[in-house]
């Protein structure tokens, strides 16, 4: 089932967001080599504490799968997402993805950016660029009466003509009275498919591209996803409400 909510639901999930959006922000100025993944998992969840809000990700679990142990998710080069925070010292040249999730008043918002640790390669310069620029032009497609695989075909066409290829078997997804909702929502597919968008929908998209194949792997610790060539991923997310003419971005500060 698809929510529709309310001008109140999305006062409230605006509310998560901007907490999710200064969480990211916080955390690109301290991204830098030598810092752990652990310390950036306890900035994050200090900020979060600060302003009344609490991680959406510490101890989420579906499915009775394994409860995720960290505040954020710190996904490093060729872990796509879903990395788990620790002792990990980043170091010059990697690229990191931070994805955060909040709850506050019993809503949800949900963001992630890419970082680059120090100076990077022009290769992951360019992946990082491409990808975040897929998100906004499939922003574009998110508005009433298209449909939800517009979306979709935007990001993927985009990604593709740069030479990159977009993961497959992982989504966004709606969100708002639930971390993850109705509908689920690919990078890939057919233009003029899918549900129609309507005013009031709450969704959480995001390009998730790989520098090589898009296949992908689970690590052994039930939880971090990896390209499965090695070679590095960058993922961009924005929670957005669907408004008539253009959608407006609740995660963004």
């Amino acid at each position: 089932m698809i929510y529709i909510k309310s001008k109140r639901e999305i006062d409230y999930i605006r509310e998560s967001c901007k907490i999710v959006a200064e969480t990211l922000q916080l955390l690109k100025k301290y991204v830098k080599p030598g810092i752990t993944t652990g310390e950036l998992d306890k900035i994050a969840n200090d900020y979060i504490l600060s302003n009344n809000g609490k991680s959406a990700f510490k101890d989420y679990s579906q499915g009775g799968a394994v409860k995720y142990p960290g505040y954020i998710c710190t996904s490093v080069d060729d872990e796509v997402v879903h990395g788990i925070p620790g002792n990990r010292v980043l170091r010059e040249g990697e690229i990191i993805s931070l994805d955060c999730g909040v709850v506050k008043n019993n809503y949800f918002g949900d963001a992630a950016i890419t970082v680059a640790v120090g100076e990077i390669s022009e290769e992951k310069k360019k992946l990082m660029d491409v990808t975040e620029k897929s998100l906004y032009i499939g922003l574009e497609q998110a508005k009433v009466n298209n449909r939800l695989y517009d979306i979709s075909h935007a990001i993927q066409e985009y990604v593709e003509e740069n030479g990159f290829s977009i993961v497959r078997d992982l989504c966004g997804h709606g969100v708002g009275r639930h971390l993850h909702e109705d509908p689920s929502i690919p990078n890939f597919g057919r233009k003029g498919t899918g549900a129609i968008l309507k005013k009031g929908m709450t969704l959480a998209i995001e390009p998730m591209v790989n520098m090589g194949r898009y296949d992908v792997r689970v690590d052994s610790d039930e939880w971090t996803i990896l390209t499965i060539d090695g070679l590095p991923s960058a993922h961009f997310e924005h929670t957005i409400a669907i408004d008539n003419d253009k959608p407006e971005i609740l995660t963004i500060c």
